[in-house]
């Protein structure tokens, strides 16, 4: 037989085979796994996105990479009512129609750091790690090499434009990755002036707590939620959770902030911010910790009050929508992050479970023709899910095989299957015996293979979730700093024209 006959018969065969293939069985198109998915691509397929968006809200899940994510979802799963394991579960954002992998390295480092990562986001250039809107020219700490190498910052375009703004976050509002994006400083950590060092001052640069607050009202934030109240206090003032402030310049800004702009509030706690008239109030401070808020695991616990991350989206876009050209929106969880740095994952995935439901209240105040909302997160954490559990295993448990026996390790103890590659959690010499221990409680610290004061930052790509006008170019494996462009070309914020 020769090549063209050989190629013939191949082919009739394939043919045969595609026939044979097209009616598929009922037991798998009976399937619900075979059904949901089927439907899942026919609801794509009917995406019609816009291109421009009168509002854009940013959520940032400071260390949410993929594994957090996953556990996050399976965690909120195994919380509600039913049978459900959770694997097969989402969190709000999950369903977004689209979505890419971000690269998050910084220009110095292969794992990065949050002021580096969020700069990327806010002003379409990466960064050294450390700096906040400066660029890489400039060196680190040092204030005069700044000068000249400072950034526009999606909140500073929009503002320009007209467009209300305003930034939320669990963390100190100080903290790095709220600060990029309305302050610039080449030191992340110069938060109050009195972190500043001489040759800072001698240069002229200010703190950020004072760049946040030190604004021309045309330039100023209309909302700003989050913790870090010690940062705006003087020294010598005592806050009503009887906690001092720390500024040394004797600089009350809580009481400039109320000074500074028309039909302003500040308020400290749950009850002032719930009074908050949204129809009456144009620019308002929350500061509702000395430092970064309480956990939401710990929320309740809180003596003054906190409102969630939830409760401060909702108040924020309450206030923002009154501006009839739209509004910029930035909403951190910043305490993921820190519950994966002390090795605490328990708190980190209770938290990423509220920024999921934070989301959710985005999308019901919100609608998809005229607002893009995006969900990502500035950088992972060395976290991990291992080992072969039972569907349905308790997430935070010891893991189970699928027959229910108890898994063991080498040294024939049980193990967790959340972990961390390294951390606080890790012990030098024998393995702690997990047997009769609450691996589920909150204050639960996960075993790690290195030692180290504090959990690390990991270097792989994280996700993000788009939908609305402009979610369409949310797609494939991107650098950090497009999530700028993606936003300023969709708001049409004037920073490059496209």
């Amino acid at each position: 037989m020769n090549i063209k006959r050989i190629a013939a018969a191949i082919s009739c065969s394939l043919m045969t085979v595609v026939a044979h293939a097209a009616v598929l069985p009922a037991t798998q198109t009976d399937s619900q796994w075979f059904k949901d998915s089927a439907a899942n691509v026919v609801a794509k397929a009917q995406v019609d996105t816009k291109k421009t968006a009168k509002n854009v809200i940013l959520f940032v899940g400071d260390g949410m990479g993929v594994s957090t994510l996953t556990a996050a979802r399976i965690f909120q799963g195994q919380q509600q009512s039913g049978n459900q394991g959770g694997e097969e579960g989402f969190l709000s954002f999950e369903q977004f129609p689209h979505s890419a992998l971000v690269k998050t390295y910084n220009t110095n480092q292969q794992t990065p750091d949050s002021a580096g990562t969020m700069t990327a986001m806010t002003t379409g250039v990466k960064t050294k790690a450390g700096s906040i809107a400066i660029s890489d020219a400039s060196l680190r700490g040092n204030c005069l090499s700044s000068k000249g190498n400072e950034l526009i910052t999606l909140v500073d375009l929009a503002n320009a434009k007209g467009l209300s703004t305003g930034v939320v976050s669990t963390a100190r509002l100080t903290h790095a990755t709220p600060a990029a994006a309305y302050a610039k400083s080449p030191e992340r950590d110069w938060e109050g002036d009195f972190n500043l060092p001489a040759e800072a001052v001698a240069n002229g640069c200010t703190d950020i707590a004072s760049q946040l607050v030190m604004r021309d009202e045309a330039n100023a934030l209309t909302v700003a939620l989050g913790g870090g109240r010690s940062y705006f206090l003087p020294k010598e003032v005592t806050d009503g959770e009887n906690k001092a402030g720390k500024r040394k310049d004797g600089k009350d800004l809580t009481k400039a902030w109320v000074d500074n702009f028309s039909k302003s509030a500040y308020v400290w706690d749950k009850k002032g911010f719930d009074a908050i008239d949204a129809a009456n109030t144009d620019h308002l401070l929350g500061l509702f910790n000395p430092s970064h808020m309480e956990y939401e695991a710990d929320r309740a616990d809180d003596v003054a009050g906190e409102p969630s991350l939830t409760e401060m989206t909702a108040k924020s876009l309450d206030i923002l929508k009154k501006n009839d050209k739209g509004y910029l929106l930035i909403v951190e969880s910043g305490r993921i992050d820190h519950g994966h740095h002390a090795g605490n994952a328990s708190r980190a995935l209770t938290d990423a479970v509220e920024l999921s439901n934070a989301v959710k209240a985005a999308m019901d105040a919100t609608s998809s023709d005229d607002t893009l909302i995006m969900v990502t997160a500035d950088h992972s954490h060395v976290f991990t899910i291992a080992g072969y559990p039972k569907r349905g295993n308790p997430i935070l448990g010891l893991v189970h095989n699928v027959d229910g026996t108890l898994a063991t390790a080498n040294d024939n103890k049980p193990y967790t299957t959340l972990a961390y590659t390294n951390g606080p959690g890790a012990v030098v010499g024998v393995r702690d015996d997990l047997t009769s221990v609450d691996t589920q409680d909150k204050d639960f610290m996960q075993q790690a293979l290195i030692p180290m004061e504090s959990e690390t930052h990991a270097g792989e790509d994280v996700s993000l979730h788009a939908s609305g006008p402009g979610s369409n170019l949310v797609q494939g494996v991107i650098e950090q700093n497009v999530i700028f462009h993606i936003i300023n070309q969709a708001q049409q914020l004037g920073g490059t024209k496209y």
